[in-house]
């Protein structure tokens, strides 16, 4: 059998399925078309329709056709979760802009990299203390030309911390910017093959690169979500689901999976600006939400509710984790706890995020992150030759093909070039799959830490600590961390002068410069850091001495304990 996981797949589903391209522009307009009086977005408990939505991304869209951003153009999105985005989102495709989205999560360092590699010269963000005193840097360095300010206040008053509005000609109010545009007689044309986002994603070198993801990309994984979900909607009838969006839309896991998949099915998102243990408890007990996709962090807090035996979670049809990977124990605890199968599929930036997913019946594979889903190609070659494709059990690093796969690298052509091998996508992520077809990950072949579910890049973190005084040396490392998945360490070799100071003042120090999620959950002074045989610093081989510490402590620790 070419593809031995496909006699798992849903009934009805085959992996050779049609998987539809378009454009995003016409996936809204389509939506609005058949689901108009809907609500599409619920945001403070106020509703918007699709027709609303619809509208008022036209509004935007020929705003920023009068600005000077039409085809060709970067529009920049510093935004939460909140209306705004979806809004501005389609409103900058549909005058045929990509989009670069920021991180509201990332440090200056990161954010001016993005900005500048992405040739944004007008920036979206919100008048909250957040974002705006960050994105009058930008303007104030020349990095940007115009900075567009939406009011948080207009989607209801919550008590949110917000900044005042300087009085500049080139900042502008959202209501400011659109007002008066008039919609073009002939809006740009857009194809499935043209740029639609710039996703920044990481390496194990160097400054963040921007997936190129087209029309085509992100239409192709809604596509492929409908195709092997197409049997359980079709046992559920014709009902509106109730989708929890708690997952950043800056975020690939959430744009395609949650934004873009309930729209192009007329779907209701109910969309939180943060993750509250409580508020979402109150959208699946009170509201009945029927779907809730989360990253590990979000499930590992809800295991930790003390009367979680007794909390409602009846009205939810589906749950699931991603964009890190999932604690084994906490799926099963969660199965035991409240009867729900908590699963965790796996997918890239560069995939749109489809790469493998669970069938609702099937062989139990804890570990597991799923087969291959319709029209998704996935093979494991060996490390030492990525053109030779491994037999099943066999452990190397995966490789991805499929219509949702990034045609390469914004502005690194052989950064692009080297990421494919035979056509096919080298991922990274070291496992392998088994003779069902289900795959499994092992390690990850990048630097990259996950933290939370969030892309954290050792190199920008040791950059910024290499500017505090005292400092010679710097590697960090990820760690496991029991909420986060993983979190950052960092092994320093002063100068012979400088005095060890404690993570907290380290910390300190780096506030404003990083993320707070990328900021280090440790810290270790060394009297020397190992080198490569060229005498740059090893990571690697930093790794490995952590890994054989940790077993020279697990072994002594049963003695330890036999001797009190």
């Amino acid at each position: 059998m070419t593809h031995p996981g496909e006699q798992f797949y849903p009934d009805g589903v085959r992996w050779g399925d049609t998987i539809v391209q378009g454009t995003l522009p016409d996936l809204l307009a389509k939506a609005a078309a058949d689901y108009g009086p809907r609500t599409a977005l619920e945001f403070r408990d106020r509703p918007m329709t699709y027709t609303e939505l619809a509208a008022q991304a036209d509004r935007a869209a020929a705003a920023f056709l009068r600005a000077g951003c039409g085809k060709g153009a970067s529009v920049a999105l510093f935004l939460g979760n909140t209306p705004d985005h979806p809004v501005n989102f389609f409103g900058a495709l549909k005058a045929g802009s990509r989009v670069a989205h920021l991180s509201p999560l990332d440090g200056e360092i990161a954010l001016t990299h993005k900005i500048t590699d992405s040739g944004s010269r007008l920036l979206v963000t919100s008048n909250l203390q957040a974002l705006l005193p960050t994105a009058l840097k930008f303007l104030e360095k020349g990095l940007i030309d115009k900075l567009v300010v939406c009011e948080d206040d207009h989607w209801g008053k919550v008590g949110t911390p917000q900044a005042a509005i300087p009085d500049d000609p080139r900042i502008v109010t959202f209501n400011r910017f659109v007002e008066g545009a008039t919609a073009p007689a002939q809006w740009p044309v857009v194809t499935a093959d043209d740029v639609a986002l710039l996703q920044y994603t990481g390496g194990t070198t160097g400054l963040p690169k921007g997936a190129m993801l087209t029309h085509g990309n992100l239409t192709s994984a809604v596509s492929i979500y409908d195709v092997w979900g197409k049997p359980a909607r079709a046992a559920r009838g014709d009902v509106i689901e109730r989708v929890i969006c708690v997952l950043p839309l800056f975020h690939i896991y959430a744009l395609t999976v949650v934004l873009l998949s309930s729209l192009r099915r007329g779907n209701l998102i109910s969309l939180h600006q943060r993750f509250d243990v409580e508020a979402v408890m109150r959208d699946i007990e009170v509201k009945r939400a029927t779907h809730f996709p989360g990253v590990p962090t979000m499930w590992i807090a809800i295991a930790a509710l003390p009367d979680l035996d007794k909390r409602d979670f009846s009205s939810l049809v589906s749950i699931g984790s991603g964009g890190a990977p999932l604690p084994v124990e906490i799926a099963s605890f969660f199965e035991r706890k409240v009867g729900k199968k908590l699963r965790s599929g796996w997918g890239m930036t560069e995939t749109c995020s489809p790469g493998t997913g669970h069938p609702p019946t099937g062989p139990d594979k804890p570990g597991s992150i799923g087969l291959m889903l319709p029209g998704i190609e996935l093979d494991v070659v060996a490390l030492d030759d990525p053109g030779r494709v491994l037999s099943p059990g066999e452990i190397g690093e995966i490789r991805i093909k499929g219509p949702n796969v990034t045609k390469g690298y914004w502005n690194k052509p052989e950064g692009s070039t080297e990421a494919f091998v035979d056509g096919r996508f080298l991922t990274g992520d070291i496992g392998y799959v088994d003779a069902d077809g289900y795959f499994f990950l092992v390690d990850r072949k990048k630097d990259m830490i996950i933290s939370g579910g969030f892309n954290v890049y050792p190199q920008m973190i040791e950059q910024a600590i290499y500017t505090i005084p005292g400092v010679h040396e710097v590697i960090v490392l990820g760690i496991p961390d029991a909420y986060r998945g993983e979190a950052a360490k960092a092994f320093i070799k002063l100068r012979p002068e400088a005095k060890p100071f404690t993570l907290d003042e380290l910390r300190a120090q780096l506030a404003g410069k990083l993320g707070k999620h990328e900021l280090p959950a440790a810290v270790e002074f060394v009297d020397d850091l190992p080198r490569t045989p060229v005498g740059k610093l090893s990571r690697h081989e930093l790794r490995q001495r952590q890994k054989s510490s940790s077993k020279i402590c697990a072994a002594d620790a049963p003695a330890m304990t036999k001797m009190k």
